[in-house]
């Protein structure tokens, strides 16, 4: 472990660079093929199989990466449409657009399609998120290979990244963390500053592009560990120094990704259909205080039966490190603070108190335990109601704590490896770092087949049905838990059949209560109705009034075409096709039958 948080790496020999060389080999192949295992559910089908448990936020980002690359390629705004949620658009700024990531496979989404295009960006986020932090970790923090290994493996497939793997493009991007990290620390080189905050200014913008929520943790993180690391007694002297480089280097940063980010920062705090923190609770969405020592859903221990429900759902497992894990961490954090200098200290001191203050923020607003509220309330109450703050969930705060761990267990290993103990202890050591790591071994995804996208779609014939950019709907609308009218319109796109919007759809925008975000529009009549035959399988009685109410709808969708597929997706539950058929006939009279879908045609073309 360094005697401060970041150095630089020290020039290595021929004979070193080669067994370096061959380690960072063998560690890419390991993360590539954990990648490929945790998501090979997928891979047997990419084009037929869906995420069990987040088919509709699978579904949302093949529709961002379709829309991204044929809005840069048309000329259109990647940050703002009106494809969905017809009259008033969508604010992607305001949701997670992925514009980085559309743009730069926008020719594989192309040549394979979204759903491909999907699943080679989330398999290389995970395999790139371990890579990247065993690349911080041996050329910059530890010298061992193997503790470097041990780290960045532990990072990348620790158990809140393989549950966000459940579809969250997004926050599976972890290798953007380490190199935020480290960017950071560079900035105290003297001399470099304009330099080095050009460079981090960029990788800010492209973070915030990706994930904007993991990019705002990551720099609270990074202060709160860079102001504790600094008021310490023992770096006193060298911040100060620093100081004045460092100043320099952050501000050129401001500036560049201020620039690069105007629009996009504009458009999300004051722009069109934005909003003011999203609809999700707080206290459901804040972390169980007994999840720390919880097994995961998708891991050994989970799969011989130790796994919990304590996380709001199977995405958001974002500690579940298990008991024995908790106490290797303190095991190793005693054991490197024992054997430390002064400004070593400094530095375990700064993690440990990231890691307590981000473990109790993720309570939330107040503590749970064992899945049972309790009235005492949490520092997080006091802050949850700050800007952008209140955009967050606190139970994703626990992801910070991830690194820590991982940290520690790389400087143990160092540690271990560079001054050796006796075989009892070594021994002892093995096992319980055995017994911590082997139960969180990452297990596959849960997939299923997903209804295919109909003929009507796939070959074009809805261009007969739809005038030029006119407005076309599944039956029921497009929402989370109905995602079909998007992976149809992401199809469209990525196959240069042209544009039709859809009504409605699945996005966060105004709406929700006290002015905060909601998913999808403002419920309307139509969309009602269309959902509780699909829910129920029960027909809604319809009078004059319904029509009256539903012909509104459709005036103020602009609708021409409601198309009913054969197999209708349904994210949530089964979807009752026929029932909606019957409902729709009620409505509209008997359809025609186009290619494998039923037809209305309910609007001017």
């Amino acid at each position: 472990m360094p005697t401060s948080p970041f150095v630089a790496s020290a020039p290595t020999s021929p004979a070193r660079a080669t067994r370096d060389r061959r380690a960072d080999l063998t560690v890419t192949l390991v993360a590539l093929a954990l990648a490929v295992w945790v998501t090979s559910g997928l891979w047997r089908d990419p084009n037929g199989r869906a995420i069990t448990v987040n088919s509709s936020d699978q579904a949302l980002f093949e529709w961002l990466l379709a829309f991204g690359g044929h809005a840069v390629s048309h000329g259109e705004n990647p940050l703002y449409t009106y494809l969905i949620n017809v009259p008033d658009g969508v604010n992607l700024a305001v949701n997670t657009s992925i514009t980085v990531y559309a743009v730069v496979f926008a020719p594989l989404t192309y040549l394979i399609g979204p759903p491909i295009t999907f699943l080679v960006i989330l398999t290389l986020n995970l395999a790139a998120t371990a890579v990247a932090w065993y690349w911080l970790l041996s050329r910059h923090l530890v010298r061992s290979q193997l503790a470097a290994a041990i780290g960045g493996l532990f990072i990348g497939f620790s158990p809140g990244m393989v549950s966000h793997a459940n579809a969250h493009l997004n926050w599976t991007a972890g290798w953007l963390v380490p190199l935020l990290v480290w960017r950071v620390f560079v900035l105290r080189r003297p001399g470099h500053w304009l330099r080095d905050g050009l460079i981090l200014g960029l990788l800010v913008a492209v973070a915030f592009s990706i994930a904007a929520e993991g990019l705002f943790f990551t720099a609270l993180a990074l202060g709160l560990f860079v102001a504790v690391w600094a008021l310490h007694p023992a770096n006193r002297v060298e911040a100060r120094a620093v100081l004045p480089s460092f100043l320099r280097g952050l501000a050129v940063t401001a500036v560049v990704a201020g620039a690069i980010l105007a629009y996009p920062l504009w458009l999300h705090f004051a722009g069109p259909q934005r909003f003011h923190g999203t609809g999700f609770d707080s206290v459901i969405h804040s972390e169980d205080i007994a999840a720390y020592a919880a097994y995961p859903r998708r891991s050994l221990a989970g799969e011989a039966g130790l796994r919990t429900s304590l996380a709001p759902n199977p995405t958001e497992e974002n500690s579940f490190f298990g008991l024995p894990l908790l106490i290797l961490a303190v095991g190793c954090f005693v054991l490197l603070w024992r054997r430390a200098d002064p400004r070593r200290r400094a530095t375990l001191w700064a993690l440990g108190v990231v890691a307590v203050v981000f473990t109790v923020l993720s309570f939330g607003p107040v503590a749970k335990f064992d899945g049972r509220r309790t009235d005492l309330p949490m520092p997080f109450d006091l802050l949850g109601h700050l800007p952008v703050v209140n955009a967050a969930l606190p139970a994703r705060l626990a992801l910070v704590v991830t690194p820590v761990i991982g940290l520690l267990l790389a400087y143990a290993v160092d540690q271990l490896r560079r001054r050796p103990v006796r075989r009892a202890a070594a021994v002892a050591w093995t096992v319980g770092f055995a017994v911590a790591l082997v139960p969180l071994f990452p297990t596959p995804l849960l997939t299923v087949q997903r209804e295919p996208i109909p003929r009507f779609i796939t070959s074009g014939a809805w261009r007969d049905y739809v005038s030029p950019g006119g407005v076309l709907t599944p039956a029921p609308l497009a929402l989370d838990v109905y995602p079909d009218g998007q992976r149809w319109q992401a199809y469209a796109l990525a196959n240069r059949q042209g544009e039709f919007a859809i009504p409605s759809g699945f996005f966060l925008g105004p709406g929700g209560p006290d002015g905060r975000g909601r998913i999808g529009p403002v419920p309307r009549p139509f969309g009602a109705l269309l959902d509780q035959a699909a829910r129920t399988g029960l027909p809604p009685i319809v009078t004059e009034g319904t029509r009256e109410e539903v012909r509104a709808d459709l005036e103020h969708w602009r609708i021409e075409t409601v198309v009913l597929a054969d197999e209708v997706h349904g994210a949530k539950w089964a979807v009752d096709e026929e029932a909606l058929r019957r409902t729709l006939t009620l409505l509209f009279g008997e359809p025609e039958r186009v290619e494998d879908v039923w037809l209305w045609r309910v609007g001017p073309q």
